[in-house]
């Protein structure tokens, strides 16, 4: 039988054979991933390892429990002076101010005269002075004939005199800085050792009588500023 003239098929390569050409670069792939693996799973470098950050201090803030006496001072800025008066519709002199805010904001029942508050709380330095803190001075020639609430930013609220009404004063002007003699704090955070701050309580009313009981009026300090309308001239 004649020889087929077709030649003879080439055979393909086995199995073994492709897999020589390919197997390399698979178990290059693979190995890489391990290593990648193990460099995910290890423990951050020494250095890393346990450091904690330490606590940030707390920052006192020696307004604390303040702040609302020097928001209600503000609340009535140009409300009119008159001596002797305590409330919002009558009026008021200097120490019926502070007495009347303290009372409503901090629940603290001051003297009536400016010399029995100055005596009340705890005295602080210049740089303690925060705002809702009381500011004295000595407008009349006696230690503490003058007081304001201090409000921040070198300023306070205070009542000046009659014809004035309540209004925000600046403590740097030469007026009022050379006659400054000092803050003292009847609310908020108090030290151990300061003077105690008296409370002020609801009492119950007294039993009824056939006698009228007469309402009891506020008496007109008599320690008031009588020149502080000139501390703008």
């Amino acid at each position: 039988m004649p020889a087929s003239r077709h030649p003879a098929a080439v055979a393909a390569p086995t199995g073994p054979a492709r897999q020589v050409g390919c197997g390399r670069p698979r178990l290059a792939l693979a190995c890489l991933a391990a290593l990648l693996l193990a460099a995910c799973a290890s423990s951050p470098p020494a250095r890393y390892a346990g450091s904690a950050r330490a606590p940030r201090p707390v920052i006192a803030d020696p307004s604390a429990g303040t702040e609302e006496i020097s928001i209600q001072a503000m609340s009535l800025v140009g409300t009119p002076y008159r001596y002797g008066g305590n409330t919002p519709d009558s009026g008021f002199d200097c120490s019926g101010l502070v007495r009347y805010v303290v009372a409503r904001a901090a629940n603290v029942n001051l003297p009536r005269t400016t010399e029995a508050m100055g005596v009340r709380g705890a005295p602080l330095e210049r740089s303690q002075v925060a705002a809702g803190d009381l500011v004295f001075f000595n407008t009349t020639g006696r230690p503490n004939s003058h007081v304001g609430i201090y409000v921040g930013q070198n300023r306070f609220v205070h009542a000046p005199s009659t014809g004035g009404t309540v209004r925000l004063e600046d403590m740097s002007k030469s007026y009022w800085a050379s006659r400054y003699n000092g803050a003292r704090r009847v609310s908020g955070p108090l030290d151990p050792g300061d003077s105690p701050v008296m409370v002020v309580q609801s009492t119950p009313a007294p039993a009824s009588s056939s006698t009228p009981v007469r309402a009891a009026t506020a008496q007109p300090a008599d320690d008031d500023d009588p020149i502080a309308a000139f501390a703008n001239r």
